[in-house]
């Protein structure tokens, strides 16, 4: 069983339960994960979870934002490059796969990937090697991959934006994580972690929700999942003088409560 904070992960809901034993299976095996969900459910958490409960734990895990990578440092990033391959090489670098030899390489936002790049990264995923650029020599890595979107994959497969090859290499283990909408249950759970590591950042002494503005964070269907709670008890905390946050001291969106602004 496990408890109510799993790698950092909070809840006790079944929907949760049911990711915390997928991702316990997944740490049992090498195969690729893929994590699917919306924007601010903990999707690197989940990542990062997979390779504390995987043999890698003591390995390192290397993150790489997808969407932030442009074509034109794509290969170099991922994959390094030798003194001198183009003009900015004033030195040989190894790439993200080296850096993860031994350990785990997080994609996250893989569905950034244009399809020439999702042809590169297959290859290294079939033969598990990779050549930094300019350089014609073959490096063997060993990396376990996990990947992570908040797209939609297969219809980006219809419209072609992604590969079906790639897709079927990354969805061995799919993990999907509910949006917090949908775990409603977890809500008070993760409102007391958050108070938590807003005491520790600001010293202020806040530990508790009362119990109508609970209802109302509850009641709240969040479009940005737990990212979004943690802003908004931030906010809450900042219009908090005392050391329960009551309703007056959520922001404008709840001016449907009839609560002051």
């Amino acid at each position: 069983m496990y408890g109510d904070d799993f790698h950092g992960m909070i809840g006790r809901s079944e929907a949760m339960r049911r990711v915390f034993d997928l991702i316990r299976l997944a740490g049992d095996s090498e195969l690729p994960v893929l994590i699917t969900g919306k924007t601010g459910t903990g999707k690197e958490l989940a990542a990062r979870a997979v390779h504390e409960e995987s043999r890698r734990r003591s390995g390192p895990f290397v993150p790489v934002n997808c969407g932030a990578l442009s074509e034109t440092v794509l290969e170099s990033e991922l994959f390094g490059h030798v003194r001198g391959a183009f003009t900015d090489a004033i030195r040989a670098r190894k790439g993200r796969f080296e850096l993860a030899d031994g350990g785990t390489l997080f994609l996250d936002e893989v569905a950034e990937l244009s399809p020439a790049a999702q042809v590169k990264l297959l290859r290294v995923l079939e033969d598990h090697r990779v050549e930094r650029v300019g350089d014609e020599q073959t490096i063997r890595v060993n990396v376990r991959i996990v990947a992570a979107t908040q797209a939609n994959l297969r219809s980006a497969m219809v419209n072609g934006a992604f590969r079906e090859d790639f897709f079927h290499r990354l969805n061995v283990i799919p993990i999907e994580i509910p949006p917090l909408c949908e775990r409603r249950d977890d809500i008070p759970l993760i409102a007391q972690r958050i108070l938590g590591h807003i005491r520790l950042e600001t010293g202020r002494p806040i530990y508790a929700v009362d119990r109508s503005a609970l209802e109302l964070l509850c009641a709240y269907p969040w479009p940005g999942n737990v990212r979004h709670l943690i802003s908004t008890l931030q906010y809450a905390a900042i219009r908090c003088s005392g050391e329960t946050i009551r309703p007056e001291h959520l922001p404008y969106w709840n001016a449907w409560s009839a609560f002051p602004t």
